[in-house]
């Protein structure tokens, strides 16, 4: 009798405490295994890899905003739940490329860069020669040259790998590449022309341009034609058989007439971000954001950039926290705050849905107290030697903006889940500059609040290989009630977050 009595007791001594803390019972919904049920949809090969402003892309956004509708969420996008924004791709109509009257093919000599997609007509009398176009801690490239604008020639790589065969896709080459033309535009130059042994091409230029959010001025386009040694000779005079004779070359002017002529067509697309609506009760017209982008990098031929942990973890996330904030709504229990459930597009691309829902916002910035944003949550760092590895997660931001977040968000921990909150991200010095690459960051730059949710990068990191499989879903299940236990507090505590430190 006395054990049935005391079992009784502790019977109702949970329920007790479920009554005082309802957010355990809802967090305890958030499961491995509905986790992997609907990230098996979203990072699945019927979504094509949710390339932005593609089918997939659309495919997944129906599939988010048939979730928030059964779940019964109010749509958060006007009269529906999806966003709309505009994208802007370039097709390349007609271009031709000519030095000294002599015309260069295209893909046999020459090509041109995504970004230099105009319609214009250019020409150049003189042509600076700067070598490798290179300013470092040894030499400079620009030293004694006005190139201030005037075409800039320039040879692709570095000296000390001048005449090797270019690796495309490996290329660290590729950020020197960047650098290389940015540091010619900064010096004012009209054109540039980088001369490579990467011809004639094996594949045909791709005659459509990179996707933009917003459509550039022809004027303000800076041309960069990537050319071939027959095009350099031309343009000083001189055989040219390997880089290397190129670089041999007196750096200065050189008297040749350039002619460009490019002429494009743009094309309007469209993406959207998908918004659901939990409204609060005595502070609704205050608001909470939980975020992820459910974009990722569509497919290369018949390769599908699955994205599953990029960001169909985060997406997969902001669904079943939404579905258990519902499960308390059925329940008689509603956040006094509206919370905001949104999935953007376009961050692959640069953080474009953030960035104009931002600049767009459905509702009143200045009335959102946080941003709980998720990317990347399903896996283990590699890297990451210290700790304990199924444990931890990467908290980025919330040191910053407001010096009440930090504390917040690591007594919310102590308190529910001890997980190891790993800040190292938030390092001002950090090279990753983590903080400013995911969709957080436009809230932030708007002075809202945020913390990024993160597991770290991983050989996967953008590969086709980022496949449900690799997914954690044990470890995930913790992160993801530890981001609903923050939304739970963020949605019902007495005041919106202050904003007292300023934005760096």
């Amino acid at each position: 009798m006395k054990k049935l009595l005391l079992s009784v007791a502790v019977i109702a001594s949970i329920a007790a405490m479920a009554q005082k803390d309802p957010a355990k019972k809802f967090a305890e919904t958030i499961t491995a295994k509905d986790l992997k049920t609907k990230l098996t949809v979203i990072a699945g090969p019927g979504m094509e890899g949710r390339e932005t402003a593609t089918e997939g892309q659309r495919k997944a956004a129906t599939f988010i905003e048939n979730h928030f509708k059964k779940l019964g969420l109010q749509p958060g996008a006007g009269n529906g739940y999806q966003m709309e924004y505009p994208v802007y791709q370039d097709s390349l109509q007609s271009v031709s490329f000519s030095v000294n009257g002599r015309v260069f093919t295209l893909d046999k000599d020459f090509t041109i860069s995504a970004g230099s997609f105009a319609t214009f007509q250019r020409t150049a009398k003189d042509v600076v020669f700067a070598s490798f176009g290179i300013v470092d801690s040894t030499s400079n490239d620009y030293d004694g040259l006005n190139v201030s604008k005037k075409w800039v020639l320039l040879i692709d790589g570095t000296r000390a790998d001048v005449d090797k065969a270019p690796d495309a896709e490996s290329r660290s080459n590729l950020r020197a590449l960047y650098m290389k033309v940015a540091l010619a535009k900064k010096n004012g130059a009209r054109g540039v022309i980088i001369v490579s042994n990467d011809f004639p091409k094996k594949e045909a230029f791709a005659r459509l341009g990179n996707m933009q959010l917003k459509q550039t001025a022809d004027s303000s386009i800076v041309p960069v034609v990537y050319a071939s040694k027959q095009a350099a000779a031309a343009i000083v005079g001189k055989q040219v058989s390997a880089l290397s004779d190129l670089s041999k070359q007196v750096r200065g002017i050189y008297p040749a007439t350039i002619d460009l002529n490019v002429v494009r067509f743009t094309k309007t697309l469209h993406s959207t971000n998908v918004l659901g609506v939990l409204p609060g009760t005595d502070k609704k017209d205050e608001y909470v954001f939980v975020t992820a982008h459910y974009d990722h990098l569509g497919k290369k031929g018949d390769v599908i950039y699955y994205g599953a942990d990029d960001d169909g973890s985060g997406t997969t996330s902001v669904l079943q926290i939404a579905e258990a904030f519902a499960k308390a709504k059925a329940k008689g229990i509603s956040p006094k705050r509206t919370i905001v459930f949104m999935t953007v597009s376009g961050e692959e691309k640069g953080l474009w849905g953030s960035e104009y829902y931002s600049e767009h916002p459905a509702f009143p910035l200045d009335k959102t107290s946080v941003d709980l944003n998720i990317d990347m949550v399903g896996r283990i760092d590699p890297d990451r030697k210290e700790g304990d590895s199924t444990n931890y997660v990467y908290t980025i931001g919330e040191d910053k903006l407001s010096s009440e977040l930090f504390g917040i968000s690591d007594s919310i921990n102590k308190k529910y889940m001890n997980l190891e909150l790993d800040r190292r991200f938030n390092d001002p010095n950090d090279p990753n500059k983590f903080y400013y690459r995911s969709d957080h960051f436009n809230f932030a730059k708007k002075g809202v609040p945020v913390i990024f949710y993160f597991n770290g990068v991983h050989a996967d990191y953008h590969r086709p290989t980022d496949t449900v499989d690799k997914i954690n879903f044990n470890v995930m299940e913790k992160r993801v009630r530890l981001v609903f236990y923050t939304a739970w507090e963020m949605a019902n505590r007495e005041n919106m977050l202050k904003r007292d430190i300023p934005l760096k």
